[in-house]
């Protein structure tokens, strides 16, 4: 029989061309409550490979407005396997019954839309939730607000308070079931009677009819191996997360015999720094140290399938190995380069790299720590990782292999080549724009934390400027001037790291901590500038501010490097890989 294929790699037939046979394709359209039910009754699993939940709240609001307005929410990807693989124990917040004899499926794409929709619909009073410190409980508490007259809006909210709902918040775990839908209607009856009641249960009753009828497109696939499987899910465009290399890899070496996931055992190695006070690493990049430690160079841009299958053996090594190596990485980073927290690492390939390192070479010379401490600064400031593709990956880490197994002159860093050959290597200008994205700037607040790591509360007391970071994020990051129309505001010398003060406002804050600073010397900030604020010209204190911190941070360039910084201002480029 004739076929074609169509741009997901599907033939008309309904088959999937694999390297291992062939697999079966079965498009659907069906009642979403049924699949739901599936769930419910544990015969519908999700894989213990998948990653874990990671919806924004208004992700999860979005997919009940879709709903409801009958827009499409994106097809699930369904899995029919004789197979047993490992799944989870609960899907979202929620518990769901052990696996039965027969598994009806296995959720592919669509596990953030499934635990959303589960969790959500299917709470009930009193339930115990899965215990995660990374989701609330109120993050499964959905309430669809009756009576709201923009039509346009998404009418779809999360409750946080202790207090309970207004009465016209209708609980989206209400909709399903007949007698919890009659038990909020009586509710409501308590503070709503009349023509008002009667509007409202008819609008509620509008609403779960719409969440209750609607059907979801499903493409199951029948048959075949793993590797097909992920295979045909990494080529369908999806509405839900895509898969990330660690989860592809995962997937496709998972044996299902009791063991952890590699992205399992991923998370744990990131929690474990993490609670460290480091604060959180990406799992792409910890995916792609265990790949550096395991041998590979080629670590960006591969296809996964044949990754997969060149790593397999040699994945539950590479994953120990890579976690002591990490940690010394991570020593290393905090307290030789003074790197406190993982947030301001100016590229993730530094990171990957130095994991390499070290587990190469897990007691450097001190030639090597200085080399390496060169390496670090000289390659944030120069933006050489920007860009990166698997070409300059590849040569990154041969470099790294050759620095940490090298002869006597390169291990004492008596040369180098490649990345380490700092010739060329020219320092970017001092960025004109504060964004914590870009590189060159995580480079400056890197160099700042370092020259100016105290800072002074009004009162006199000190304290740590990272301490204000881990708590406040990138609120710590405040702007000394707010007034509008300044040409040099986004600029970071108008950034200033400080605390949050109680009952003082933001602005007399700011004077009276700016003050302390002037008084001890802190900050980059010199009496004539402070006055330049005081006076209110704005402007000028950021001008004069900028020329100090670039005279600065020029000085301690000059320290690292010798060449020479241009004094003129240059974009904060988006460069972190």
């Amino acid at each position: 029989m004739a076929t074609h294929e169509d741009e997901h790699g599907l033939t008309g037939s309904g088959e999937y061309e694999g390297t291992g046979g062939e697999i079966g394709v079965r498009p659907d359209v069906n009642l979403l409550e049924n699949y739901l039910n599936d769930v419910h009754q544990g015969k519908l699993r999700i894989p213990q490979f998948q990653r874990p939940f990671v919806w924004r709240p208004d992700q999860m609001l979005d997919l009940f407005d879709s709903i409801e307005r009958g827009y499409p929410i994106g097809s699930l990807l369904l899995w029919e396997t004789d197979l047993e693989l490992e799944s989870l124990d609960h899907v979202g917040g929620l518990r769901v019954p052990s696996a039965p004899s027969q598994v009806t499926g296995y959720v592919l794409d669509g596990h953030q839309r499934i635990s959303t929709l589960y969790s959500c619909l299917y709470l009930s009073e009193g339930q115990n939730l899965v215990q995660d410190d990374k989701t609330p409980p109120w993050l499964w508490q959905v309430y669809r607000v009756l009576n709201q007259r923009d039509s346009r809006a998404n009418r779809y909210v999360h409750w946080k308070k202790a207090e309970p709902p207004p009465a016209h918040y209708l609980p989206v775990s209400s909709v399903r079931r007949t007698l919890d839908f009659l038990s909020y209607a009586r509710n409501l009856a308590k503070s709503h009677d009349g023509r008002e009641y009667d509007l409202l249960i008819e609008e509620a009753e509008r609403v779960a009819q719409r969440i209750k009828s609607y059907k979801i497109s499903v493409v199951t696939l029948v048959g075949g191996s793993l590797a097909q499987a992920v295979e045909v899910f990494s080529r369908v465009n999806s509405k839900g997360q895509a898969m990330s290399p660690d989860q592809m890899v995962s997937a496709l070496t998972y044996k299902g015999d009791g063991q952890e996931s590699l992205a399992n055992r991923i998370d744990t190695i990131l929690e474990r720094i993490a609670s460290e006070g480091f604060g959180e690493i990406s799992s792409k990049t910890a995916f792609q140290a265990v790949l550096a430690v395991a041998g590979e160079e080629e670590v960006t841009g591969a296809r996964w399938d044949v990754l997969a299958r060149k790593v397999e053996g040699k994945v539950s090594q590479a994953v120990e190995d890579t976690d002591q190596a990490l940690a010394l990485a991570v020593a290393f980073l905090r307290d030789r380069v003074e790197v406190p927290i993982a947030r301001l690492i100016p590229y993730n390939n530094q990171l990957m790299l130095l994991a390499l390192f070290f587990h190469l070479c897990p007691e450097p010379s001190d030639g090597q720590r200085e080399g390496l401490i060169r390496w670090f600064w000289i390659t944030s400031w120069s933006g050489w990782f920007a860009g990166m593709n698997s070409t300059t990956s590849r040569q990154a880490i041969q470099d790294m292999r050759t620095f940490a197994t090298g002869d006597k002159g390169l291990r004492d860093f008596a040369g180098g080549q490649g990345m380490f050959d700092f010739t060329d290597q020219r320092p970017r200008p001092f960025p004109d724009r504060f964004d914590l994205r870009s590189a060159r700037v995580r480079a400056y607040l890197l160099w700042e934390l370092r020259e100016f790591p105290v800072r002074y509360a009004v009162d006199g007391v000190e304290y740590p400027a990272i301490d204000a970071i881990r708590q406040l994020d990138s609120a710590a990051f405040r702007r000394i001037s707010n007034k509008a129309g300044l040409a040099n505001g986004p600029h970071p010398a108008n950034r200033v790291v400080l605390a949050a003060a109680p009952g003082i406002p933001a602005k007399d804050y700011m004077l009276l901590s700016l003050d302390r600073a002037c008084a001890e010397g802190i900050l980059g900030i010199s009496r004539d500038a402070y006055d330049l604020l005081q006076a209110g010209r704005h402007e000028g204190f950021i001008d004069m501010r900028a020329a100090e911190l670039t005279r600065l941070e020029q000085r301690f360039i000059s320290s690292i490097a010798e060449a020479k910084e241009s004094t003129h201002p240059g974009g904060a480029e988006i460069d972190t890989e």
